[in-house]
């Protein structure tokens, strides 16, 4: 029998937390036995994902197969969410959801949103040219920056600026004229035609390239110069040095720390970006096995989709579909953020900005009404192993014993005391008798509950 220390469990729940939405304490018994490096080289590499049963979830759930809407979207990404078994997938999918920010409330159209999801998730993980190429060509981005209005002769310069500004390389290492030559090489990129099927819906959006209407005169972008298309600008910015620190900075943000990232962090994953050829999970592998990484725990404040996708996870409902999965992703919604309708082209500010009045009540009451449910089967799994040892368990114990089954989860002094007091009203905590298991259950379920509204509990 392989005995792993509090150590490795907690650096495993910090990496699941992180590369994923959190994990039961069997799963991470099971990862922690098969070692940090070994789980992060799984996470790497997604495999097939036929057991999600997209076919079960249709007959549920008959908006999903047709993706119309915005929220028929949204529940089969929160399914996937709670069932993956490739969470970094998902994770690094969200992970170009909010930098790739496309909304819509602008595209109206289900079908396009829902796919550029789906073409994040094939290439989350692949080479950044790919990806940016595929965004260029992608219906509902086309459509959310306008470049379905660039025109030779009459350029529009939403893609070309946010390109480089916000999904490329950043403020300062372009010039107006880049962005002007930016968007003529882009011109003639754009969706083909296609006819409302209403009252059916729309037909799916397809990218259609138009020689005609392509500005094929010479530009000088960059520092370089030549008949450019969309492609070659492509290839010069993947190749630009900003580049490469600039999806460092936003890989950083996201998965280690709210705080600024430090130099060090920042050039040792760009020039993984760089002598790997742009792959991403060459950089990703670099970026779970640091030491900065294995150290931010709990730097981040958990954001909306990550905190209800987390919870639901850990108590062990939605394994299977069932009615009220359009309401929970609807809970995210309410917290502040609704995927697939980020609010702006800079997707969501996230950090502490995820946290005011209204949003930490609602956090702590979703939170709260979950774990708070003994019938939930992972709830259920945490009741259990805290009795397991047949012996009553102090206040201290029972605090204790739960802190480390939500995490573990590290308190302050002060709250760890507060917790210890609450819990010395009921006593020690014994589980003989039916009506002793009974009340055992409900106060690890309450203790739980309060564990879920400290403050502590929002960062990940």
């Amino acid at each position: 029998m392989t005995v792993t220390s509090t150590k490795d469990i907690s650096l495993m729940a910090h990496l699941m937390r992180r590369a994923g939405f959190g994990a039961s304490r069997d799963e991470l018994e099971a990862a922690a036995a098969k070692g940090y490096e070994a789980t992060v080289e799984e996470l790497l590499n997604p495999g097939d994902e036929t057991y999600l049963n997209k076919d079960i979830v249709d007959r549920y759930y008959i908006d999903v197969d047709d993706m119309r809407a915005s929220d028929a979207a949204n529940a089969w990404w929160f399914y996937r969410m709670i069932n993956t078994r490739s969470p970094l997938q998902e994770k690094m999918t969200m992970f170009w959801h909010g930098l790739f920010a496309t909304a819509y409330e602008k595209i109206q159209n289900g079908r396009a949103t829902s796919g550029q999801i789906e073409m994040f998730r094939r290439n989350c993980l692949g080479n950044f040219r790919t990806l940016l190429l595929e965004l260029s060509r992608d219906p509902a981005m086309i459509l959310w920056l306008d470049n379905n209005t660039n025109h030779k002769g009459a350029p529009n310069e939403n893609w070309g600026r946010e390109l480089l500004e916000l999904f490329a390389m950043g403020v300062g290492n372009y010039t107006e004229d880049d962005v002007k030559n930016c968007a003529r090489a882009f011109t003639g990129w754009t969706i083909a035609n296609h006819v409302p099927r209403y009252p059916w819906g729309a037909y799916p959006m397809e990218f259609e390239y138009r020689p005609a209407d392509h500005d094929d005169d010479e530009k000088t972008f960059l520092g370089r110069v030549g008949r450019f298309n969309g492609e070659d600008i492509i290839d010069i910015v993947v190749e630009h040095e900003a580049t490469g620190r600039f999806v460092a900075r936003k890989l950083y943000q996201f998965f280690v720390s709210d705080d600024p990232a430090p130099d060090a962090a920042i050039e040792t994953l760009a020039a993984a970006y760089a002598q790997s050829g742009h792959d991403m999970r060459a950089v990703m592998r670099v970026l779970l096995n640091s030491d900065f990484f294995k150290q931010a725990q709990f730097a981040k404040v958990k954001s909306p989709a990550e905190l209800v996708a987390g919870i639901i996870r850990l108590v062990g409902d939605y394994r299977e579909p069932k009615p009220g999965l359009v309401e929970i992703t609807w809970e995210s919604k309410f917290m502040g953020q609704e995927l697939l309708n980020p609010p702006t082209v800079e997707g969501w500010h996230t950090g502490k900005e995820w946290i005011d009045s209204g949003a930490l009540v609602g956090r702590v009451n979703f939170a709260s009404d979950q774990v708070g449910n003994v019938e939930q089967p992972g709830i259920q799994a945490i009741v259990r192993r805290l009795s397991a040892p047949g012996k009553p368990l102090s206040p201290q114990a029972l605090v204790d014993g739960c802190l480390d089954l939500m995490g573990p989860l590290d308190v302050t002094a002060d709250t760890h005391k507060a917790l210890v007091v609450h819990a010395s009203q009921g006593g020690v905590a014994r589980c003989g008798t039916t009506k002793e298991k009974e009340q055992f259950a409900r106060r690890v379920a309450e203790m739980l509950q309060l564990i879920v509204a400290t403050r502590e509990f929002q960062f990940a």
